[in-house]
């Protein structure tokens, strides 16, 4: 049935929340911003000069005309020592009618030197391929690990090769276009694809590079001899085609995509059909103080086709929402909060619904504002801890895709039980209004309050007043700043920031996404539910 909007867009209330908002998504332009820059002016004229393309040009030639581009993990980086964006633009794009993720190296961010956060960002768009079914595109230019850093990155950072080969033993395409430097474990970025494409006299593919090869070796040789385009496309094998420039490299990309024959392994999407209400609308539906609460539907109406929703047990465990929807034609279940806690109900209900969408092999969305399961003597001793543990069990052995959205707060064990970042959502997005932590900052700093008190009268000793007010202050503010997106996103644990207006059209890209790969609902059980 459709859902009837009784949002007001004239109310003083929506307005105040929706300049909020508006306010909030300016700040994360300026953010997004940041990453855009690159390495700064001079480093990026540096590199036009040389007749080279800045990694998002490289991107947009290589994408289909007027096709889209989802950027992940824009903020990559963000409150650290490292550029935001950690160096490496990382995203999912259309080459000749085919969703593929790619993968740019962002040389004038110093010299496309990989750091902690490159390392991080890298693993996350190989684990979207690999999950996926899609082909995986590096546009490669760098210079190796940014050696500074290399106690953080050596260990782990062979785990980039063996995404590259676990992604083929799948059957899923890997290719590098090769447009400068890719020096010592970088060679094996190109010397584990299965397609690859070298710049002439541009592209520099070697384990030692000339200063190196005279120290380990004592021989004399150029970097043309040890790496060149030529000489992989001639003597060594390495390069599969030689491209005469940047553009042509990328033509040539695109042409082992069109010969890839590769096919979409899920059910093709039904009609599409634009929800009843404006999607312009969702900017002014969440409060700025999380603690009141707003009705999910609202968001579902700007976002499901049609505005159409078949709410499932609508009277039961009213705290969260849950039903059948479809968004850009394909079919979706919902798990939306409506007032924050989660109960006993609402756990109950929510593990019969998730085993429902496995049953009819339907992928999920969930949709977050939950302060975590209620807590009590009267909720412990109902069983709150074992009909949380069915939800989240549910949620970990649920085999159809999940998708997260966080718009509000995403507390405690509220964040488990809704398919957080633990949990393996295909994608998960955070608005500019989320916060995620233990809990909100006032109650934890309230509980280290009360357990120093305690501490403090099982000594006999005066508590301290002023040094109590002084310490509920900090920590209220370093949880307040460690719950905030900017600082999330950053820490890679969602997949980028949303402007509320775009929900629907990256909803409805990551469905196509993930229709790339068989739609399957569990086959087995989910484990032991205590009943």
């Amino acid at each position: 049935m459709k859902i009837r909007s009784t949002l007001n867009t004239r109310d003083p209330e929506y307005r105040e929340r929706r300049e909020a908002m508006l306010a909030k998504i300016a700040e994360l332009a300026a953010e997004h911003g940041k990453a855009l820059l690159g390495g700064g002016e001079k480093y990026v004229a540096r590199h036009r000069a040389r007749g080279k393309l800045p990694a998002r040009e490289r991107i947009e030639l290589l994408l289909d005309p007027d096709s889209p581009f989802l950027e992940l993990s824009p903020l990559a980086a963000w409150g650290s020592d490292f550029q935001v964006g950690a160096g490496v633009v990382t995203g999912i794009g259309v080459v000749e009618g085919v969703e593929c993720v790619i993968v740019a190296n962002d040389p004038t961010v110093r010299g496309g030197a990989s750091n902690p956060w490159t390392v991080k960002k890298s693993f996350r768009a190989a684990d979207i391929a690999f999950e996926n079914r899609l082909p995986l595109i590096n546009l490669v230019e760098s210079g190796g690990a940014d050696l500074p850093t290399q106690k953080e990155i050596f260990i782990p950072g062979g785990r980039m090769f063996r995404d590259l080969t676990r992604l083929s033993a799948a059957g899923i395409p890997t290719i590098a276009l090769v447009f400068g430097n890719s020096t010592a474990g970088g060679a094996y970025i190109p010397g584990m694809c299965d397609h690859v494409v070298m710049v002439k006299e541009r592209a520099k593919v070697f384990l030692g590079g000339p200063p190196l090869v005279k120290m380990a070796t004592g021989e004399d040789a150029d970097d043309e001899e040890l790496g060149g385009a030529e000489m992989h496309a001639r003597a060594s094998g390495l390069a599969d085609y030689m491209a005469v420039d940047e553009a042509d490299a990328l033509r040539l990309g695109r042409r082992i995509v069109r010969r890839l024959n590769h096919r979409k392994a899920g059910p093709a999407p039904g009609p599409v059909r634009e929800p009843l209400y404006a999607v312009e609308d969702l900017e002014g539906i969440v409060p700025a103080d999380l603690k009141i609460p707003f009705d999910p539907r609202e968001v579902i109406a700007r976002v499901v086709d049609a505005s159409e929703f078949d709410e499932f047990k609508p009277l039961y465990g009213t705290s969260l929402v849950t039903g059948w929807a479809r968004l850009h034609g394909y079919p979706v279940g919902i798990l939306a909060n409506a007032q924050g806690v989660l109960f006993s109900a609402e756990a109950q209900k929510a593990a019969q619904f998730i085993q429902l969408a496995n049953q009819t092999d339907t992928p999920l969305l969930f949709l977050h504002n939950t302060t975590g399961y209620m807590v009590g003597k009267e909720y412990e001793q109902a069983g709150i801890i074992k009909h949380g543990a069915l939800m989240i069990n549910a949620v970990a052995n649920s085999r159809v895709p999940h998708l997260t959205l966080v718009m509000g707060a995403s507390y405690g064990a509220g964040n488990y039980g809704m398919c957080g970042r633990a949990y393996d959502p295909r994608f998960l997005f955070t608005w500019p209004s989320a916060k995620s932590a233990v809990m909100g900052p006032q109650q934890l700093a309230g509980v280290l309050s009360i357990v120093a008190r305690q501490a403090a009268e099982a000594r006999g000793q005066v508590y301290d007043e002023d040094q109590d007010r002084a310490m509920r202050e900090m920590v209220e503010n370093q949880i307040e700043a460690e719950s905030l997106p900017f600082f999330l996103s950053g820490r890679l644990y969602d997949d980028g920031v949303l402007d509320p207006r775009n929900t629907r059209t990256v909803l409805g890209f990551c469905l196509s996404v993930v229709h790339n790969a068989p739609i399957r609902g569990a086959e087995g059980g989910f484990g032991v539910f205590r009943m």
